[in-house]
């Protein structure tokens, strides 16, 4: 089988909805009504904000929702540009109205919040994020609206290594594992028809996956993976792997991707210092990302991961140059997708069912099909 691998790299593609009809669960009838979704909801809120303040050191602060476009601190969420944020002029009155941007993600502005709150070493931020991402096909797996646990905690340099991330990841898992047992103590229909997340994620770099599964793309490649192992952190996200692309098109300002970690059994080389949380879903049937993180650039990944991407002329934007003057603390930080994670402690069969946004009625009517009622 041969298939495009550069249009592989493009992240959400655009379908059609009477391909999203066939993939939806059949025969789907909810573990929760809407009333009992939203009370389970509420509690796995809680105990997720608990954990993380507990387990990583984080303490609560608030989120932009608008930021200057010249800022450059918001997230672009690719390499090339084509998922563009929602711009707007503002401030009435002014003789040159602010040129500002909805978020995106807050990636790139918790670092800066980590030195703007004075956090200390190993302390860290967390907020509620909300963000709007127009540039998405809509379906039961992904919204233009965003909902996020965005954190982000100060490191010592000699914490940039994969034992570190690794430490992270597993304490940030704990916190997963604590929000899955409260709802299924409090609901006994979850308990009784979902399965708990398992005890431990394995972690497994792009290269291995790749190595393994080496004629697939890379959704199908990820979709195997978490049928063999129901729950994997993948590392090394962004980095160029040994057919000549990366696993997926990460952002080059924020997560390291370019920094040479271990050898493979071969004895080549594997990079990066990030990766994301990935599940298999056993309503839906296929992959289900739950959150994405890293260790974060330095000065000088960040100029080599621009230099590798054409991107040197970000390096003029206030939040680039806070970097390279060590204005702002190296970092590990990540982002957990609140109604993802919802959707997967619940068994949900779509994001619609946790989230209140604007879905298309063509998306409408394919769930109403199926007995799943999106939010409205």
């Amino acid at each position: 089988m041969t298939y495009d691998k550069k249009l592989d790299l493009a992240g959400p593609g655009i379908s059609t909805y009477e391909k999203v009809a066939e993939v939806l669960p059949k025969n789907y009838d909810p573990i929760l009504d809407r009333k009992d979704t939203q009370k389970a909801i509420q509690l796995a809120k809680l105990e997720m904000e608990d954990g993380l303040c507990k387990r990583l050191n984080l303490f609560r602060i608030e989120c932009p929702l608008i930021l200057e476009k010249s800022s450059g601190m918001n997230d672009y969420l690719d390499r090339d540009g084509s998922r563009t944020p929602v711009d707007f002029p503002a401030g009435l009155g002014l003789e040159k109205r602010i040129e500002a941007q909805v978020v995106q993600a807050a990636t790139k502005w918790k670092r800066f919040a980590l030195a703007q709150f004075l956090c200390d070493k190993h302390e860290g931020i967390y907020t509620d994020m909300r963000a709007v991402r127009k540039d998405y096909f809509l379906d039961h797996d992904h919204s233009s609206y965003v909902d996020q646990w965005d954190w982000e905690r100060v490191i010592d340099p000699a914490d940039r290594n994969l034992d570190y991330l690794k430490e992270t990841v597993r304490a940030l898992w704990a916190t997963f594992l604590q929000a899955d047992a409260a709802v299924r103590k409090e609901f006994e229909a979850v308990r009784e028809k979902l399965a708990p997340l398992p005890k431990e994620l394995v972690f497994l770099h792009a290269e291995e996956i790749l190595a393994k599964y080496p004629t697939m793309p890379r959704k199908q490649r990820e979709t195997q993976i978490v049928q063999d192992i129901p729950g994997v952190f993948i590392i090394g996200i962004g980095a160029i792997l040994e057919d000549g692309y990366p696993h997926e098109m990460r952002a080059a300002d924020y997560d390291d991707w370019c920094t040479p970690t271990v050898k493979g059994p071969d004895g080549d080389q594997y990079y990066g210092l990030n990766g994301d949380i990935l599940m298999w879903n056993p309503v839906t049937k296929r992959r289900h990302e739950l959150s994405s993180m890293g260790i974060r650039v330095t000065k000088e990944t960040l100029v080599q991961q621009l230099t590798e991407t054409d991107q040197l002329d970000f390096l003029e934007m206030p939040y680039h140059k806070m970097i390279l003057n060590d204005e702002i603390p190296q970092s590990i930080g990540g982002g957990i997708g609140q109604s993802r994670t919802y959707q997967y402690l619940l068994g949900k069969a779509a994001l619609g069912e946790c989230s209140v946004t604007i879905w298309p009625h063509q998306l409408h009517e394919a769930c109403a099909a199926k007995g799943i009622h999106l939010l409205r």
